[in-house]
């Protein structure tokens, strides 16, 4: 029930007015983001989805839940250890919200495991198999057992767990035996050991059998193969059993001398920090179960997580999902390349003389549009200088060795790494130790703030002088990820942009803080708050009933308070509100008398939804922004982000497309209800049977051959009219 507050006596008859600082108007942000993971189980559950795909969304759904508790849970319990009792904007505890997360987890878990059972069954009926060691034919088990004596066992080293032998460091997220053991004829001398089960990158979870598609998990061939490491030794009982530490390891880093030796210490840190889960499988008994618990400093009747006798660590599903039997998987789409890039011209001519571009990942090519932007500026003569922030990247994106050409060419190139980017900090030190050695300038930021835009800066001395060439986009540069991110970019050489540019990155390599002017760009943490604050109230006093208000937000999460109560005001003042939000979203759509007039959809598919985008119909001078920010406090706060207008009929036009089919998708999209719960869409004719994503993949072809007619065209009128000379 919302609360009300008034100054004065209240008309009778009319509504009361309701108090925007109500903690019932405002979502969790943990139990949204839980419920963005209920979505996507939901996908693993969808018949519609070819049998493989569903596996990796069962995978992602497990990875999400680590992170989840790595990152969200861990956080939580250092509130709690610090008896931090303040509550959130929607009135929780710390405790509360650790509570509330663990019931819906244990829920969620449950559900996880009946889709698990459902997708081992249809996954049998095409060969698919992951079976039980004990029910292998003896050429079987002969072969696991040779695999397991030269493949497995010399990397094994068992603990034992005695006075003599304290409890042994148990590494994140890693499968452990806990072995009971006794000697022969000893029966009341029993004694315990511990196994990590070695899997990673080089050991894979599933040993495949010869010659067809069976799998035995590692370490169930581990299990039934214990003779080998405890010789002579008589085995009672064998748990399995997987632990999660904290990730929250950040220090304080305006005190540090050594940013890159702070980043590096917390790295070693992480890996003795806290532990914040346990699982088992659901054989353990009482007593192994409590001294697990204890051993490990957690409560053993909430911090426990029973996974019943189904497999712990379904990330590992992964590795099924690359299994090659087509029709198992989705229709196999390959990006096109932009239609105003697909000519062999110097990009830096095409920007000049028919950008800007806008470049949709993962339908268009990240390689031949942004790899090439950044191979073209190091090889390219009359290029001066590159800039670029880098917070995210991999070993398959040439970005690094094209950034590397660049500067043994000559070029003046500058990168403002992020060594904070969580879970990439040891990669993204490697990253800066190479480009510094190619005489790169490499600095990490501005003091407090993560650097998360995603901007490229090309001085390039054209025949009028110094010109500035941009890519700004919403995705990181990351080869991987461009192919399985819904992002955008754009390709520009806007001067106005390519100044503010210049103080964007004067800023970001010195850390001083004059004011500074900006002429286009809107970044963050001085600019963009107040600039979004200032366009949803300016929304507001331009509505009127003929010629209604209307703001649309396409991003991965709306947390800030702030900006949550302005949509709300914006709602209450009619203006029309359409929230696109992958996952966390405070704000609650239809609630009488607050949101009325708004509504939030999730959509969910084959590619992870990650584009940002900002409208704002301005009393018809309509207004579009893409960038690197969420509306959460975190980036509008306290990181580095980059929002840029986007300018041109035809841009504009691909970015309300994609913002309507997003909106009409009843395909993969979901509508938040009043309450905070989200109800998935059913198609309501043929033509809804298609997803936005699907209509996005089409939209691209279609674009690469209306060029394709348009060049093909435009070649027989220069073949005619020669002819005729």
């Amino acid at each position: 029930m919302l609360s009300a507050e008034a100054d004065g006596k209240v008309e009778s008859g009319a509504p009361e007015p309701v108090d925007l600082n109500d903690p019932s108007l405002y979502l969790n942000r943990e139990l949204t983001w839980l419920e963005f993971n209920r979505r996507v189980l939901h996908e693993a559950e969808d018949p519609r989805n070819p049998l493989l795909e569903r596996l990796k969304f069962l995978a992602i759904v497990s990875s999400n839940l680590d992170e989840f508790f790595m990152k969200r849970i861990g956080g939580l319990k250092q509130q709690l250890g610090a008896g931090m009792s303040i509550k959130t904007v929607d009135g929780r505890t710390p405790k509360e919200q650790i509570a509330a997360c663990y019931e819906v987890v244990r829920q969620q878990e449950s559900a996880q495991r009946d889709v698990y059972q459902q997708l081992r069954s249809e996954l049998g009926a095409h060969g698919i198999e992951i079976v039980s060691y004990d029910g292998l034919s003896r050429e079987d088990t002969d072969f696991l057992r040779a695999h397991f004596h030269d493949n497995v066992y010399p990397l094994i080293t068992p603990q034992s767990i005695d006075p003599a032998h304290p409890f042994p460091f148990i590494s994140n997220l890693s499968l452990n035996l806990l072995v009971q053991v006794r000697f022969p004829n000893q029966e009341g001398r029993t004694s315990l050991a511990r196994i990590k089960v070695p899997t990673g990158e080089n050991l894979p979870r599933f040993i495949q059998l010869p010659n067809r598609n069976h799998f035995v998990p590692i370490e169930e061939v581990l299990r039934s193969n214990l003779d080998m490491l405890l010789p002579e030794m008589v085995v009672n009982s064998v748990y399995m059993f997987r632990v999660t530490r904290n990730a929250n390891t950040e220090r304080n880093e305006e005190h540090a001398d050594d940013l890159l030796s702070m980043i590096e210490s917390e790295l070693r840190d992480r890996r003795f920090a806290p532990i914040v889960r346990l699982q088992i499988q659901g054989d353990m008994d009482e007593t192994s179960r409590g001294m697990l618990a204890a051993e490990l400093g957690l409560n053993e009747s909430e911090d426990v997580f029973n996974a019943g006798g189904d497999m712990l660590a379904m990330r590992d599903l992964f590795q099924l999902v690359g299994i090659d039997i087509p029709e198992l998987h989705d229709e196999p789409f390959q990006p096109v390349d932009h239609p105003c890039l697909a000519e062999g011209t110097n990009i830096f001519h095409l920007i000049r003389e028919r950008g800007p571009f806008l470049l949709q990942h993962p339908y268009e090519s990240f390689g031949t549009s942004v790899e090439r932007f950044l191979k073209e500026a190091g090889t390219d003569p009359k290029v001066r200088a590159i800039k670029m922030t880098l917070y995210r990247t991999s070993s398959d994106t040439k970005v690094i060795e094209h950034l590397v050409r660049a500067a043994r060419n000559g070029k003046q190139v500058a990168v403002v790494v992020e060594l904070k980017a969580r879970f990439d900090e040891a990669a993204n030190i490697r990253w800066a130790a190479r480009m510094e050695e190619a005489g790169i300038h490499v600095t990490y930021g501005v003091v407090g703030l993560k650097t998360h835009s995603k901007i490229v800066l090309v001085v390039r001395n054209d025949y009028n002088g110094l010109k500035r060439y941009l890519h700004i986009g919403t995705g990181n540069y990351h080869a991987g990820t461009a192919r399985l991110y819904s992002d955008l970019g754009i390709l520009t050489n806007d001067q106005d942009l390519g100044r503010d540019a210049t103080e964007l990155f004067n800023y970001l390599t010195t850390g001083y803080t004059p004011e500074r002017y900006y002429r286009k760009l809107l970044p963050a943490p001085k600019v963009l708050k107040v600039a979004l604050l200032a366009r949803i109230d300016r929304e507001c006093k331009l509505h009127t009933a003929e010629k209604p208000g209307l703001i649309q937000f396409k991003m991965n999460a709306l947390e800030d308070v702030d900006i949550t109560r302005a949509l709300y005001k914006a709602s209450q003042a009619g203006v029309r509100v359409d929230l696109i939000v992958r996952d966390t979203c405070r704000f609650r759509p239809g609630v009488p008398g607050v949101s009325e007039s708004a509504r939030v959809i999730s959509v969910v598919g084959r590619f992870l939804e990650h584009t940002r985008i900002y409208y704002f119909q301005n009393g018809g001078d309509e207004e579009y922004f893409i960038g690197s920010a969420d509306c959460m406090k975190r980036n509008l706060e306290s990181r580095v982000e980059v929002v840029t207008p986007v300018i041109g009929d035809s841009l504009r036009a691909e970015l309300r497309s994609m913002m309507d089919s997003q909106l009409g998708d009843y395909r993969n999209g979901w509508e938040m209800q009043p309450g905070g719960e989200y109800i998935k869409r059913e198609p309501r004719s043929d033509a809804e049977q298609f997803s936005s994503q699907q209509q996005l993949m089409e939209r691209a072809k279609q674009r690469v051959k209306q060029a394709t007619r348009y060049q093909s065209g435009k070649t027989r009128r220069h073949v005619a009219g020669r002819n005729l000379r």
